[in-house]
């Protein structure tokens, strides 16, 4: 198997060494350095290199790393790339302003490698699922956008995958749609109807373990029969989906926003980033077991214009 590329960026030589020294016993993964936002860049635009991810230090002279990833993010070429921002500048306000650059995690100085580590490959992970949710959408008919309601029920999570990718069709930017509508649906399924808390995701996504234990859990008899229900409704303002899980609820209120505190986390953004980035809105019901997510087509529009 080829190894996966990724692009170290800092403007200190010693930081550089450091992260290489990180990755070296990382047998899937191969590093590039670059010593600043130019050298990067140049490194971007060669057609010899394919980088999978870019770890970028944000504190940098000349082209600084919030520079660079809003270059990254608005060319189409190197948009997908996910981008784990690293930087001494800690506040919330900081944080955010990375996050809404387009900076898929944010590090914040020191960290440990092991931290490093499995956030990397959670964001390839991520990264690779993203993909493969854009190859379905391309399989889907366009004449989904004629669709007026629909409901669906799954179970799995390569279920949540297949029907976010199809119901997106129906959306004015699939893509975006069917990142979000994949958080949600995963959401219900594996804290909604296997009862996974945020901790035990954590520690899972750091063993990289956690595909293995949902399907545990899939399998328990008490939970074979569980289903997650999304209904679809169009309306001559926008898009309603509706959620609805057979779990007990969860504090959904410390996740609709991001939260500093978890920038360390390999998980606990995505929900947030689906109301960033994917709908107009979203609000939860029945202490958390029903999520109501809105695409507004004026938003919409505004967007793609």
């Amino acid at each position: 198997m080829s190894k996966r590329q990724v692009l170290l960026v800092d403007d200190e030589a010693i930081n550089l060494e450091i992260l290489q020294d990180y990755f070296a016993d990382e047998e899937s993964l191969s590093t590039v350095a670059a010593d600043g936002g130019e050298r990067a860049w140049q490194l971007l635009l060669n057609p010899a290199n394919d980088f999978k991810l870019i770890l970028l230090d944000r504190m940098m002279p000349g082209v600084d790393g919030l520079t660079l990833l809003r270059r990254i993010k608005n060319d189409a070429r190197f948009a997908k790339i996910p981008v784990i921002l690293q930087t001494a500048a800690d506040s919330a306000e900081a944080i955010r302003e990375g996050l809404e650059a387009g900076a898929y995690y944010y590090l914040t100085k020191p960290y440990r490698r092991d931290k490093l580590i499995a956030i990397v490959h959670a964001a390839l992970a991520d990264a690779e699922e993203r993909s493969k949710l854009g190859q379905k959408l391309a399989e889907h008919i366009s004449c989904l956008g004629f669709m007026n309601r629909a409901e669906f029920a799954i179970r799995s999570l390569d279920e949540a995958s297949q029907l976010a990718a199809f119901v997106a069709q129906a959306c004015p930017n699939p893509e975006t749609a069917a990142m979000g509508l994949s958080e949600l649906l995963i959401n219900a399924i594996e804290h909604g109807n296997l009862g996974l808390s945020y901790k035990e995701k954590m520690q899972l996504k750091q063993q990289d373990n956690w595909h293995e234990e949902i399907r545990r859990r899939s399998a328990l008899p008490e939970n074979q029969g569980k289903l997650v229900r999304l209904t679809f409704e169009r309306s001559y303002s926008g898009i309603t989906f509706k959620i609805t899980d057979q779990g007990d609820g969860f504090a959904w209120q410390d996740y609709l926003e991001f939260d500093p505190s978890r920038a360390f986390d390999p998980n606990g953004r995505g929900i947030a980033l689906a109301k960033m980035l994917s709908f107009s809105n979203i609000r939860y019901e029945e202490a958390g077991s029903v999520a109501v997510a809105r695409i507004d087509f004026a938003v919409a529009e505004a967007c793609t214009a």
